[in-house]
């Protein structure tokens, strides 16, 4: 495996972690698969943080300090997952800085529950990049018709961002075009570009997961060849669609 990334590191893939923890932290195994696997980046989301602090290793005292303190629930979860992405942009800093801020970032993501409300996720995004304050955090919204026009605003304050739960290609144009609205208003508000990044996370398998339910509904012998390919192809289309706006 570590050849095999090596070979992708040298192609000029970005290797992340999905994953996060603070064990994987304190234990030093981030900053070994930095090191050591190529890793360049890591992102989050509550169904890995909620893995994380359940499994209890490492939290108990932060959760039991918390429940003395009297915060409630999503206070404390705020606080905990917020620490652990602060403490895995430091590790990740020395590639920041090396590779002038291409790489080197941790992504957080906004509450799910905000995916439909725009000025409930703008003000979320707003306040997760406070409370990590590291240049190198990325603000994951979601690709919803809600957060379209919340990643303008986010961009707009200078916050770099990783949009996700992309499937089609249409919906990656309007990010596209979310993301330049958004730094013309950065850059109306004097702000500098050259900090401000962005992440399309483009949904892969799980387009396969569905177009091939409908194909194995068809049966058909030319249908079935075509099993498995349909999500590569539009990931094709959509790094087309990126070279078209941004090259």
């Amino acid at each position: 495996m570590t050849d095999a990334l090596k070979r992708l590191s040298e192609e000029g893939v970005a290797i992340w972690l999905d994953d996060l923890s603070r064990q994987r932290i304190t234990s030093g195994n981030l900053a070994e698969l930095i090191d050591q696997q190529h890793v360049v980046g890591v992102t989050t989301n509550p169904s890995i943080f909620q893995k994380a602090i359940s499994g209890g290793d490492g939290y108990e005292q932060q959760l039991a300090d918390l429940a003395v303190r009297g915060v409630t629930v999503e206070e404390a979860v705020r606080m905990i997952t917020t620490a652990d992405v602060r403490d895995a942009a430091d590790i990740l800093r020395p590639v920041f800085d090396a590779t002038d801020g291409q790489d080197g970032r941790v992504s957080i993501e906004v509450d799910p529950r905000l995916a439909h409300n725009t000025h409930a996720t703008v003000a979320e995004a707003k306040q997760l990049a406070w409370l990590v304050d590291r240049p190198n955090t990325l603000i994951k919204i979601p690709a919803t018709r809600a957060g379209i026009p919340a990643i303008t605003e986010v961009v707009g304050l200078g916050i770099s961002v990783n949009v996700t739960l992309i499937f089609s290609l249409e919906r990656y144009r309007e990010v596209m075009d979310a993301y330049l609205a958004g730094l013309e208003k950065a850059r109306a508000r004097g702000l500098d570009l050259s900090k401000i990044r962005s992440v399309a996370s483009f949904f892969v398998s799980r387009v396969d997961t569905e177009i091939d339910k409908r194909i194995d509904a068809l049966g058909t012998d030319e249908a079935k060849a075509l099993r498995g390919k349909a999500a590569v192809a539009n990931a094709r289309l959509a790094y087309q669609a990126y070279e078209e706006v941004f090259s």
